[in-house]
């Protein structure tokens, strides 16, 4: 089905969802199934498209050793299968657990301090997050208010 207009007919595409059929200036190529939608039907879940797991890619998390396993398999036995593999191969161990995420280390501060929310006190070397970054919101034990002035 082509799209367009009466002074442009080769301009955009009809959405190719059997309810929809939109003409659309800007279609979008399922790679999936290779049929054309709309913004609205995109999406693989959306148009119900039947080859929408040829190329994906999910993560599972071992119960036992917290590791990521790649697998691309889309149904539940096919995880089942991988993190069967994964605890037979010997890489699964329980004291290799991930450990905790450091947090701020403000009493009473649960803030996960990640790249790029962690500050380091040039005074006193703590490790804070942003919100405590300044001297004085970390009770610094090296900081002097008229040290600044």
């Amino acid at each position: 089905m082509g799209g367009g207009t009466e002074a442009f007919p080769d301009l955009g595409r009809h959405c190719q969802h059997s309810e929809c059929k939109q003409l659309d200036f800007l279609p979008f190529n399922c790679n999936g199934c290779r049929k054309v939608f709309c913004l609205e039907h995109r999406s693989y879940k959306s148009h119900e498209c039947p080859k929408s797991d040829h190329k994906s890619r999910k993560v599972v998390v071992c119960e036992t050793c917290s590791a990521s396993i790649e697998t691309t398999g889309c149904n539940e036995d096919a995880e089942k299968v991988v993190l069967l593999k994964h605890e037979k191969s010997g890489d699964c161990d329980p004291r290799k657990k991930k450990k905790k995420k450091p947090t701020c280390a403000v009493k009473r501060c649960k803030e996960i301090l990640t790249f790029s929310n962690t500050c380091t006190c040039k005074t006193c070397l703590l490790k804070v997050c942003l919100k405590h970054r300044f001297p004085a919101d970390h009770a610094c034990k090296k900081y002097h208010p008229l040290q600044y002035m």
